[in-house]
């Protein structure tokens, strides 16, 4: 049995967060900003977790998977697989600043992933994995510096935050294939043991902010 955990281990560390093997390569377009709505972006390893993660927030209309970070324009799944473009993968969340606070969405974004491995996220290595809070405004900045002097402070995590704080340039989005991917996968192997583990730590951080208190389904 040992022997077998072993196996399935070294294969969710080598596969990583690979894409379905039918594939829609287009990506998909940014929604229109609503009047009164803002948004904001964060990496923090693989995208399907992060997306699904901020999708379960009251207060959050859309997610959207995609790259940031990095320095080449539209790239593309594989090209940011390289580690040769910068990017990191990304969501972009856009919410209602009246029912949930950029300070609550970056109570989520902590406890949705484990800041403080440098590149890599569990099986996922990789600067493409790496944890970045990209700040719009100098307000944002200052918020996720303390926010990050809090999650330091709290002993949550035995090592230090190192997230990197870096100024919002751009985002682009990912392929459709990789959007609501935990939703359209719930039973993938890699969903199973690596990204709805992450989503559940969110959720319990987030109780009583959630769309859907209770036990998660990704119905």
């Amino acid at each position: 049995m040992k022997i077998i955990q072993g196996i399935l281990l070294s294969v969710l560390f080598l596969v990583g967060c690979t894409p379905a093997q039918t594939q829609d390569t287009t990506p998909v377009k940014l929604p229109v900003l609503k009047p009164g709505e803002a948004v904001a972006t964060f990496a923090g390893g693989c995208f399907w977790a992060q997306e699904e993660g901020f999708d379960q927030l009251r207060g959050v209309r859309e997610v959207v998977s995609g790259y940031a970070g990095g320095h080449v324009k539209n790239p593309t799944y594989k090209q940011v697989g390289t580690d040769e473009t910068g990017h990191a993968e990304s969501v972009q969340v856009y919410y209602d600043p009246k029912v949930i606070s950029y300070n609550e969405l970056l109570e989520a974004f902590f406890a949705g992933h484990d800041p403080t491995t440098l590149n890599r996220q569990g099986p996922d290595v990789g600067r493409d994995y790496r944890s970045v809070a990209f700040y719009r405004t100098p307000e944002e900045k200052r918020a996720i510096e303390a926010a990050i002097q809090r999650t330091n402070a709290s002993g949550h995590y035995k090592n230090p935050v190192v997230t990197e704080v870096l100024p919002f340039r751009a985002f682009y989005p990912a392929e459709t294939y990789h959007q609501n991917y935990c939703k359209l996968h719930p039973n993938q192997p890699y969903i199973r043991s690596v990204s709805m583990p992450k989503i559940e730590k969110l959720r319990k951080a987030m109780k009583g902010k959630l769309k859907n208190e209770g036990q998660y389904t990704t119905l």
